[in-house]
C-alpha cells in the first residue's frame, strides 16, 4: 500500500453537509460538519455519511474506462451477491469455515491441472491477496531451498535472483526485504524482456532462481520460458549449477492455457518449480486474490509452512498476512465453475480480438508505431512515429483523459530510457464497442495534437503513472 502523510495545512478543513442530506431535520449534522483528517466528535446519520463518501468518490475515474489496470473491473451480479454473502468470513478460520476452505483447495487443484503439474494431487498451493504476495512466497521458497543446499556457505554467501529489468516492482521489494541481490537482464534494442542466454550468464552458485514472466506489464509480451529453461539446462551441464525457474504468470497464466495451448511454459518443464497468477486479473475476479503453486511438496520447504492450532483445528498456512476475507476465493471458485475451460477460452479470445483489432486501428492512423499487437496478452504498447515532432505520448495520454480514458504513458527502464510508450490493457468488459469509441476519440484528437508547436507536457513524471 502507498505511504501517506498527514495534511500539511495548519487550518483544519471540514466536509460540507447539504441540507437535503440525512434525516428529516439535518441541521444537527450541518452544524457539526465532520472534519476531514481526524475522527468526528459525534456520530452522524448513516444516510449523511453515505452521501458524503459517495460524493467524493464521484471524482474517481471510471473503472471500466481504465485501460491502465490489469485488475478485473466487471463481474456478473451473481458473483457480487456471493461476495457480499462471504465478506464477513475470515479466510484464515478454516476450521470455522470449512466449506470456504474446501473451495480454496478445489481452486488449487484446478490450477494444478490447468498448469500441467506432473501429479496434480501432490502439487502444493495456496491463495494469496494477489500476485505480489504470491511472488514473495515463491521467492522465500527459492531462497530457503538454496540456503539448505548451501548450508556450509550460508549465511556468509549472498544469494541472488536473476530476472529481466521489466519485472513487476514486487520482485524488487522481495530482493530488498529478504536481502537478495537482484541481477537484472537489461533491455536491448527491440527486445523488451529477458534474454534466456543473458539470464543464464548472470547465474552462479549463489543464484536462488530465475524469474520468467508470462506477460510483461511493459508491453504484454510473453518471455520465452522454454528457451530460458533450455539455457539453464545447458548451464547445469557446463557448471553443475542447478537453477530453478519461477514463472510469474500474474496475467499470462490465465490466458496462455486457453489461447496458446501449444506453448510450453508451465510444469511440463521440469525446471519450473513454482508459478503464480492473479485471480483478480485475467482470472476474472474482483481484487484481491492471487494464487501460488509449487510443482510438489519438495519445491516448498516444510519449515516455511506454519501449523497453527487455531479455533480448534490444526491448520497448515503459508502466507505473509493472516486475516483476510474469503469472498474473493469464493468468487474465484464461482468463476471457474461458471465458465469452465470453454468459457474462459471464449472470454480471453474476445479480449485478444479486441486488443489486436484496436492495435490495428491505432497503427492505421499513421502517427504511431506499435511495439506489440495484443496477440499474446490482450495488451499492446505503442509510441509516436519517428516523424511526429509536435506531440508525444504524454500529450496523448493527457488529452485522452479529458474524454474519460485512462491510458498510461511511461518511459522504459535503463538501456531504453529513450523510449516512451502508451499501453492499452484490454480486459473482459472492455468491449469492441468501447474500443471503437476509444479509436474514434483518438482520431478526433490528432488534428489538435498535430497543430501543437511542440510537446506540451512539461512534468512527464506527473503526467500519468505506470500501472502494473
Amino acid at each position: 500500500m502507498p505511504l501517506h502523510e498527514g495534511p500539511r495545512r495548519a487550518a483544519e478543513s471540514r466536509l460540507s453537509v447539504n441540507p437535503f442530506y440525512g434525516p428529516a431535520n439535518p441541521l444537527g449534522d450541518m452544524a457539526e460538519a465532520p472534519p476531514t483528517h481526524r475522527l468526528p466528535g459525534q456520530p452522524i446519520a448513516p444516510a449523511t455519511a453515505h452521501q458524503l463518501v459517495r460524493d467524493e468518490l464521484m471524482l474517481d475515474g471510471n473503472a471500466r474506462l481504465n485501460l491502465a489496470t490489469f485488475v478485473t473491473t466487471w463481474m456478473e451480479p451473481e458473483a457480487g451477491l456471493l461476495m457480499a454473502e462471504c465478506r464477513d468470513k475470515n479466510m484464515i478460520d478454516k476450521d470455522e469455515y470449512p466449506r470456504t476452505a474446501e473451495l480454496e483447495r478445489r481452486c488449487v487443484a484446478m490450477l494444478a491441472d490447468l498448469w500441467n503439474a506432473p501429479d496434480p494431487s501432490t502439487a502444493v498451493g495456496c491463495s494469496t491477496t494477489g500476485s505480489s504476495e504470491a511472488c514473495m512466497l515463491a521467492g522465500m521458497a527459492l531462497k530457503r531451498r538454496w540456503a539448505k543446499r548451501n548450508a556450509d556457505r550460508y549465511p556468509g554467501a549472498r544469494p541472488n535472483l536473476v530476472m529481466g529489468v521489466n519485472v513487476q516492482v514486487c520482485w524488487e521489494k522481495f530482493c530488498n526485504f529478504w536481502e537478495v541481490e537482484a541481477r537484472l537482464v537489461p533491455m536491448e534494442g527491440e527486445r523488451f524482456h529477458l534474454d534466456p542466454q543473458a539470464a543464464a550468464e548472470l547465474c552462479d552458485e549463489n543464484t536462488i532462481g530465475v524469474v520468467g514472466i508470462l506477460g510483461s506489464t511493459f508491453d504484454g509480451s510473453y518471455e520465452p520460458i522454454a528457451d530460458l529453461c533450455a539455457a539453464l539446462d545447458a548451464l547445469q551441464e557446463r557448471t553443475g549449477h542447478d537453477v530453478p525457474v519461477h514463472v510469474d504468470g500474474a496475467s499470462g497464466a490465465m490466458v496462455a492455457p486457453f489461447l496458446d495451448e501449444d506453448l510450453v511454459w508451465d510444469f511440463r518443464l521440469p525446471r519450473v518449480a513454482s508459478i503464480n497468477t492473479s485471480g483478480h486479473k485475467y482470472g476474472l475476479v474482483y481484487p484481491g486474490v492471487g494464487w501460488a503453486l509449487w510443482r510438489d511438496a519438495e519445491a516448498l520447504p516444510e519449515e516455511l509452512v506454519f501449523r497453527v492450532n487455531y479455533l480448534g483445528g490444526d491448520m497448515p498456512t503459508f502466507a505473509l498476512n493472516f486475516s483476510r476475507p474469503g469472498a474473493q476465493v469464493v468468487a474465484q471458485y464461482y468463476t471457474f465453475l461458471r465458465l469452465g475451460r470453454d468459457g474462459y477460452r471464449a472470454v480471453q479470445q474476445a479480449a485478444r480480438d479486441v486488443a489486436t483489432g484496436l492495435a490495428g486501428r491505432v497503427e492505421a492512423l499513421g502517427d504511431f508505431r506499435l511495439l506489440t499487437r495484443g496477440d499474446e496478452l490482450p495488451v499492446f504498447a505503442f509510441t509516436t512515429a519517428p516523424d511526429v515532432k509536435a506531440y508525444d505520448v504524454f500529450d496523448v495520454s493527457r488529452r485522452l483523459r479529458e474524454h474519460g480514458w485512462l491510458v498510461p504513458a511511461y518511459t522504459f527502464p535503463e538501456n531504453r530510457q529513450d523510449l516512451s510508450v502508451l499501453r492499452v490493457v484490454c480486459r473482459n468488459g472492455f468491449s469492441a464497442d468501447l474500443a471503437d469509441l476509444l479509436a474514434q476519440d483518438l482520431e478526433r484528437l490528432l488534428p489538435d495534437l498535430r497543430r501543437q508547436p511542440r510537446p506540451l507536457t512539461e512534468d512527464r513524471g506527473a503526467a500519468t503513472s505506470f500501472h502494473h
